[in-house]
């Protein structure tokens, strides 16, 4: 039996193979200069693949790729949380910015 390779559906609708690399890149630029270790970086994207394999079988939304990560690097590092949710959501101004970070600050009271 030929395993079919899991491909990531971008925003463009364009498909690309899923790729775990991508993801650990992602993180690391989040985290830079954070007190985050490798290995905290490689559980992340193995909860994301793990996952992502548990819910698709042969096509994934780069949409639920991306909300994954923000779910597992929110309870990581909130700082390295706002700044690849920052990137993946475009924020285009400041009040994109306070309406991502106000839930969190509401929970920290």
């Amino acid at each position: 039996m030929e395993e079919n390779p899991l491909h990531v559906i971008k925003k463009d609708q364009s498909r690309e193979p899923f790729d775990r690399t991508k993801i650990l890149r992602g993180l690391e630029k989040a985290c830079y200069k954070r007190p985050v270790s490798q290995e905290q970086l490689e559980q992340v994207v193995h909860q994301v693949e793990e996952e992502i394999y548990g819910r698709f079988d042969r096509e994934v939304p780069s949409q639920v790729i991306g909300e994954l990560v923000m779910k597992y690097l929110r309870e990581l590092d909130q700082v390295a949380y706002v700044r690849f949710a920052s990137v993946y959501r475009e924020f285009k101004d400041v009040s994109d910015f306070v309406q991502e970070v106000q839930p969190m600050l509401g929970r920290k009271r």
